[in-house]
């Protein structure tokens, strides 16, 4: 006679069949993962993506001496900035395509997918949040200041001080720095680094926040001279690129070739050759200083 209890299944049967969905379950989240991967992004999507369009699109600014120069007759640009980009280029075998732009405008035109690479870049985790930075330096900069021969403030204390016009670059990280460290200051945004100049010419600046590098260049401009302010801010500047899938092939290539820069003693000597070409001497740096 057949009963209930005779049909009911028993509870070594109820777990066999609750372990085999448990398994049946754990199989298809296991294959779902297994797609997932087997279609992740290729971490070369952006370095074959770049040597296929056969161009490197690099940021060029105006009045950004030695690093970016503009030809007035042929338009064509040149610089150790663009040194770089052309030695890159050749390894990729593409050519390099200038976007004329300022540094304030770097984070959009690497969301906008404008430029594949920009040099000469301080780690700015506004700008980071769109950016990529390489975690080695191409080089290392310092903030100084340009003044008028016979300024007297030496130290960032001092600056900060409400009767001391400081000029600076819109978007650039001297106004971070600015911003941070002589918050008592008047500070003076310009869009690029003509403009700031013009400030101090006129008479309308004290002094203008800049890496000693550009510092070195706008007081040979203006005749005016260099503070390093203690205590000395170094300066990394290193390489950025668009944050987006697939670009950690490009990330570590560029890191390999940075730290060949270095190591080799390239970076230093095509900034060395850069300035003497100007007619800088660079034995104005002070001796601690090394980048």
């Amino acid at each position: 006679m057949i009963t209930a209890s005779s049909i009911r299944p028993s509870p070594a049967a109820g777990l066999s069949f609750r372990s085999f969905v448990l398994l049946f379950v754990a199989a298809i989240v296991l294959a779902l993962s297994t797609f997932q991967s087997a279609f992740a992004a290729d971490p070369n999507l952006v370095l074959d993506r770049i040597r296929k369009s056969g161009e490197l699109r690099v940021p060029v600014m105006i009045g950004e001496e030695p690093g970016y120069i503009r030809d007035r007759n042929t338009g064509q640009w040149s610089g150790f900035y663009v040194d770089w980009a052309n030695d890159i280029a050749t390894l990729l075998n593409v050519k390099v395509v200038p976007v004329e732009t300022t540094w304030g405008n770097l984070a959009a035109d690497f969301q906008a997918n404008k430029i594949d690479i920009a040099f000469g870049l301080n780690p700015n985790p506004k700008r980071g949040l769109v950016v990529d930075y390489l975690s080695v330096p191409l080089f290392t900069d310092a903030w100084a200041i340009v003044t008028k021969p016979g300024f007297a403030k030496k130290t960032w204390a001092e600056l900060n001080d409400p009767s001391v016009r400081i000029v600076v670059q819109k978007g650039g990280t001297m106004q971070v720095v600015a911003e941070a460290l002589t918050p008592k200051a008047n500070i003076i945004v310009v869009e690029d680094r003509p403009l700031g100049i013009m400030e101090l010419q006129a008479n309308r600046a004290d002094a203008m926040i800049l890496a000693v590098f550009d510092a070195i260049d706008v007081s040979k401009a203006i005749s005016g001279q260099i503070v390093l302010p203690s205590p000395m801010l170094l300066n990394p500047a290193t390489i950025g690129m668009r944050r987006e899938e697939g670009n950690e092939g490009y990330e570590n290539w560029l890191t390999n070739w940075v730290n060949q820069q270095r190591a080799l003693g390239l970076a230093q000597g095509k900034l060395r050759k850069a300035f003497e070409a100007r007619g800088i001497d660079l034995s104005v740096l002070p001796p601690e200083f090394n980048f």
